[in-house]
């Protein structure tokens, strides 16, 4: 098997792995919190649980009915794969909601919002992570990002919020104002695993000891540097190495002890990297 190969195994492995605690933790956060309380989130699921509040529709079915037109969507808008995925973690959740026996946890209503977000947050973003969604929304807030200008961000804020209104409307305003908890819960629980979970740090360090520095990345912290030349304008230096590097946030607080320890008047600015591709710190996870 070449390394290309067993690089697509592993990463096909963890995407169905991520897919499957996606589906165990929304269902789990929906049948042992939201449900029993009849509470309701933002985006398609909370669609889903308000009609099947007013209603008393089966959420399963309601989940599947709903997310087609947005299976259908996505599979226009991001490719055939996506959309094949997303059909099968839909399914899946569809069958865990009739299936498995997760039974209620609490009935203290804080509660219920902010763990029932929480799971079903958690379940969204290991989702995302495994290359699809469980909810709909983002696929219908990215098609009418492109043909408006409004962002991703904005849509999806405008759609929950005509949500919890006709939630406040039909059910009662307490209810609606959980949802808002709910979300929030969940908004703040899919960003930290979509986009913090595997966080990564840029590093630029302008020193006089640049050279030892270099070092201890390259020889003791196995990562990569890249080297830039610059002039310095307010001491107007010239001929300054600056050196850049990508660490994890769990490498960065030793990155940072050891520059310190070095050069404590070293220079040092450090920017949040959303992902990245290639290079030392990638290929160190599949080792």
């Amino acid at each position: 098997m070449t390394a290309k190969k067993k690089t697509d195994k592993v990463r096909q492995v963890r995407e169905v792995l991520f897919m499957c605690l996606g589906v165990i933790s929304a269902c789990f956060g929906l049948k042992s919190f939201l449900m029993p309380e009849h509470f309701i989130d933002g985006g398609v699921t909370g669609i889903s649980l308000l009609l099947s509040t007013l209603t008393s529709w089966n959420l399963s079915y309601l989940i599947i009915a709903i997310n087609i037109p947005f299976i259908i969507l996505g599979y226009k808008q991001i490719g055939s794969v996506f959309a094949f995925k997303t059909a099968i973690a839909i399914a899946a959740l569809s069958l865990g909601l009739i299936f498995i026996p997760f039974q209620p946890i609490t009935h203290e209503k804080v509660l219920v919002a902010f763990f029932g977000g929480f799971f079903l947050g958690g379940g969204i973003g290991l989702a995302m992570r495994g290359g699809c969604v469980i909810d709909g929304t983002e696929v219908l807030a990215l098609y009418i990002s492109r043909k408006s200008q409004l962002t991703v961000g904005n849509i999806i804020f405008i759609l929950n919020i005509i949500i919890f209104l006709f939630a406040a409307y039909f059910i009662n305003i307490d209810t609606a104002l959980y949802a808002i908890l709910t979300y929030l819960s969940a908004t703040n629980t899919i960003d930290f695993i979509v986009n913090r979970l595997e966080a990564y740090t840029g590093v630029t360090i302008i020193s006089e000891e640049n050279e030892t520095i270099k070092a201890f990345i390259i020889n003791d912290m196995k990562r990569g540097v890249t080297i830039y030349k610059g002039e310095g304008g307010y001491l107007q230096k010239k001929d300054i190495d600056i050196i850049y590097t990508v660490v994890t946030k769990l490498e960065l607080g030793k990155l940072q002890d050891k520059i310190n320890e070095i050069d404590p008047n070293a220079f040092v600015v450090q920017q949040q990297i959303a992902d990245l591709k290639g290079g030392v710190v990638k290929r160190q996870a599949f080792h």
